[in-house]
């Protein structure tokens, strides 16, 4: 247990990389379609990207605080970036591996050749310098550098680079233009065999005809991530939209993270590119030949076979997808929604017919992540253009989505919407939209309360419920968070509602001292828990003394998680399965047993402290016997996967659940359970 800082708790970062590794085992696994085992890889690539470019940047600047703070944030930094480092290297020797040894011989079985520019035949040789003189030559930027010590050079962000020594005294820097596709497909002679090649493959050779002089001129590929913190966490004042405007270029400039170095790169010209990137040992890591094997997403496929896996197209919901009102059927029943199995037409739907309905008055939703093109988006602008009253909180610091954020944000606001933006200490994560609609002379609320954001794109690939509701109680209690929201109220005090960081935590500990109760009592005790991550030490401790009461503790948990089962007289009782497939596990559900009457629960918070502490969350109870059942029996199905879920053990080994029960692949059979409800 090298990796444990202390029995307790499990490190959330080194947690974090054995979640990576799940993603890389799908890579691995025979069973899983050649092209998906590509995408994995590809998934892989850019989640560590992401890694180096957040939490690694985090351990770092921890190193700079003072000692006395720096013990209360993280033991020993640079214990901490040692071991990342350590197994990264690890981790990208078996990409290496499962990229050279397998995926590539694979892909030549299916007629489909990745070859080097060192294996272009002489047709190819030509064709590839026709390309480069043509399409690169004119867009591609070389710089020369002098050897020397004081000599620095600046790379930018997620960039790729081209770097070669050409003597004693010099080196240049070819940066890869990124407005051409990566790959690049020859034509094909026969129609049964295909060769492709990288963009880098062409610009090498072409590049060393250019230095056809120095024959011994080889370009080694690098790239550097660096820090994607905008710095804005502790400013409290000021307009924090403007402040996030001017900090987006940041990203483009802030402290390198990481290194990848092409391995095949002489140890002598590393030293000369670590002093030219100013950047040390620790942050060097030996990948590839290539890399940003993100794009292996779009690697193309000129056959005609299925090398991926067959769609399982979204299903339509078997109420929500022909009625005439989505209001109508609200008013009578709550309706629950399961994406990517279901469709999220519905949502788009509700939010047109609120747009177009004069009996709507009042519209209110948050906006964590927004997609690019939109016709849910442009449903709530045509609310507010259509004289609504319009609300939008959009949270502009969800990393990575400020720009899509911002603009939608924008067009809002042109077609009459209030819109506020994100507070400067708190997240608002909760995915809830509220619609108050005058009936009869009185209004009438719903609500929308979900698992994963209002995006088209995410909700085709993950896995997320959404609860629709007119419910009295629940929608009182929606629109004191959005006066929350408003800052026309301080607290929500909400009934039904758990609402961070206001009751979740405290709601949360009293469930499960209920089920501590019940074990004390001599009754069985029963919590089912899953999420995407799980790190807040006060609510493991708390597992951790159910666990020793009795409680049998069941957990699904995708990504990182700090809880340690299996313990002798602390986690005996705990058990944890994580499932990696196809679709991105996202949905957070939470069961508690109650003595034979089972509360649950579905909303936007994982057990992270800064889900119950530093963010607005939403978590709604299911309060329809249909629902229920349904959450039921979808997570029965999630606990008995036994081909693509993994044990989370106390070293976090990931060895895959084998059993001798029927093969149940959840993510396949929860298609066919939501299929057979519309039969």
């Amino acid at each position: 247990m090298a990796s444990l800082y202390n029995n307790t708790f499990y490190h959330r970062d080194l947690s974090w990389l054995r979640f990576n590794h799940r993603v890389l085992q799908e890579a691995a696994d025979e069973r899983n379609p050649l092209y998906e085992r590509i995408k994995f890889l590809a998934i892989f690539s850019s989640n560590l990207d992401e890694f180096f470019r957040v939490r690694v940047s985090d351990i770092r600047q921890i190193k700079n605080i003072e000692k006395p703070l720096r013990k209360k944030l993280i033991t020993k930094p640079n214990k901490v970036l040692k071991e990342i480092k350590e197994k990264v290297d690890i981790q990208q020797n078996e990409f290496g591996r499962i990229f050279n040894k397998e995926i590539i011989p694979q892909l030549a079985l299916e007629g489909i050749h990745l070859i080097r520019h060192e294996d272009f035949s002489e047709e190819q040789k030509k064709i590839a310098t026709k390309y480069y003189k043509e399409s690169l030559k004119q867009i591609t930027e070389i710089s020369c550098n002098p050897c020397t010590e004081d000599h620095s050079v600046f790379v930018k962000n997620e960039r790729l680079y081209l770097a070669a020594q050409t003597g004693e005294d010099e080196f240049f820097m070819v940066e890869i233009p990124d407005t051409e596709p990566r790959f690049f497909l020859f034509p094909s002679e026969d129609e049964k065999n295909f060769h492709v090649t990288f963009i880098d493959d062409i610009l090498k050779f072409g590049l060393q005809t250019e230095f056809s002089e120095n024959r011994n001129t080889i370009f080694h590929s690098v790239k550097i991530s660096r820090d994607a913190d905008l710095y804005i966490e502790d400013e409290f004042s000021g307009n924090l939209m403007e402040k996030i405007k001017a900090a987006l270029p940041k990203r483009d400039t802030g402290q390198a993270t990481r290194i990848l170095i092409d391995p095949a790169m002489p140890q002598d010209f590393r030293e000369i590119l670590k002093k030219a990137l100013d950047v040390n040992h620790t942050d060097v890591v030996l990948g590839g030949r290539y890399h940003n094997f993100k794009d292996f997403m779009r690697f193309p496929n000129p056959t005609d076979k299925q090398l991926d896996n067959k769609e399982l197209p979204p299903l339509p919901h078997p109420v929500l997808a022909n009625c005439d009102s989505i209001f109508d059927v609200v008013n009578k029943k709550d309706q629950l929604l399961h994406y990517p199995y279901q469709s999220f037409e519905p949502v788009i739907k509700l939010m047109q017919e609120a747009a177009n309905d004069p009996k709507v008055k009042t519209i209110k939703i948050t906006i964590y992540r927004a997609a690019d093109e939109s016709d849910l988006n442009d449903a709530i602008a045509l609310a507010a253009k259509n004289g609504k009253e319009v609300t939008v909180f959009i949270e502009v610091k969800a990393r990575f989505d400020e720009h899509n954020n911002l603009k939608w944000g924008a067009i809002f606001r042109k077609n009459g919407a209030r819109v506020i933006y994100s507070y400067p200490d708190i997240k608002v994560h909760s995915k809830i939209l509220y619609i108050e609609r005058e009936v009869d002379g009185k209004p009438k609320r719903y609500a929308y309360i979900a698992t994963g954001n209002f995006n088209e794109n995410t909700a085709t690939l993950y896995t997320d419920f959404g609860l629709m509701t007119a419910h009295k109680k629940i929608t009182k209690d929606l629109k004191k968070v959005f006066m929350v929201l408003e800052r026309d109220m301080i607290v929500p005090k909400a009934k039904e509602l758990l609402v961070s960081p206001f009751t979740t935590r405290e709601r949360f500990t009293a469930l499960v001292e209920k089920e501590i109760e019940l074990a004390n009592e001599g009754k069985k005790g029963l919590i089912i828990l899953k999420m995407n991550s799980l790190q807040d030490e006060k609510m493991i401790k708390e597992l951790y003394k159910a666990s020793n009461a009795g409680v049998k503790v069941r957990l699904l948990i995708r990504g990182m998680c700090s809880l340690i089962p299996g313990i002798e007289g602390q986690s005996e009782n705990i058990y944890i399965t994580s499932i990696v497939d196809r679709f991105l596990e996202h949905g957070r559900i939470y069961i508690f047993g109650n003595d034979g009457d089972e509360k649950i629960y579905i909303g936007s918070a994982d057990w992270m402290t800064r889900n119950l502490t530093h963010r607005i969350e939403v978590v709604a109870p299911i309060l329809d016997k249909d629902h229920k059942k349904t959450i039921r029996d979808i997570v029965n199905i999630e606990l008995e996967d036994n081909v693509k879920a993994r044990i989370i053990d106390s070293e976090q080994k990931n060895e895959y659940v084998k059993n001798s029960n029927k093969e149940v692949q959840s993510q396949l059979a929860t298609y066919e359970y939501f299929k057979n409800a519309i039969k």
